[in-house]
């Protein structure tokens, strides 16, 4: 859905619903692609196992959650209507990984963050912030956070349990999109950014981390 003909209002009512979607737990969003978990043997874990693969899988959840209000955000306050349309499609393709992860989470009898509101509020403003400062440093922002995000799975897949085929499974894809929406970013003209802000990103993405693997 574009947002080109739209007022403000409707635009910001548009971004409401999103996020209303995004953070309902009956949420009514489905994945365009069926889940990786898919077909995989669903071994036994022991509680332990699934205690730590739950809280895993609720980290990536979470990743999602802020993906889509960044995205969201960039939409909202990028000025260029091909960088607006791109972050509309990285955030419908996005809608996959919300998906999947929510399903493994329960299948694992576990929750998703009771901090994701949090969460969103926050990715979004960053990411209409970034979206007005410029669309090369919303795209550069759109990288170095996929970029992060990859770490993140690739650390994940070495933690989760061995076992554990269904949520690596969703990993592993989840790992293989982010990558290409980090390289299509730059590719669009976005800027890599610095060392230091870098550095201040993965501070705040070791908070985000820490706090949704327990809550």
């Amino acid at each position: 859905m574009s947002n080109i003909h739209l007022s403000l209002i409707d635009k910001l009512i548009v971004n409401a619903d999103r996020a209303l979607r995004t953070l309902a737990a009956g949420t009514d969003l489905t994945a365009e692609r069926p889940s990786p978990a898919r077909g995989q043997d669903n071994t036994e874990l022991s509680q332990d196992e699934r205690r730590h693969a739950a809280g895993l899988m609720r980290v990536n959840h979470a990743g999602e959650v802020c993906a889509q209000a960044l995205y969201q955000g960039q939409a909202l306050t990028a000025r260029l209507p091909d960088v607006r349309a791109e972050m509309e499609k990285a955030a419908a393709e996005e809608v996959d990984h919300l998906v999947w992860c929510r399903e493994r989470i329960h299948e694992l009898g576990s929750h998703t963050s009771y901090l994701n509101p949090l969460w969103y509020g926050l990715s979004f403003s960053l990411g209409a912030a970034a979206g007005l400062i410029g669309d090369k440093i919303s795209l550069g922002f759109v990288a170095a956070t996929e970029q992060q995000v990859c770490r993140h799975l690739q650390d994940h897949l070495q933690q989760l349990p061995e076992n554990d085929h269904k949520s690596r499974a969703v990993v592993e894809q989840m790992l293989v999109d982010e990558a290409h929406h980090a390289d299509a970013a730059l590719a669009a003209g976005g800027i890599r950014f610095p060392a230091p802000v870098r550095g201040a990103m993965t501070l705040v993405s070791k908070a985000m981390t820490f706090s949704s693997y327990r809550c």
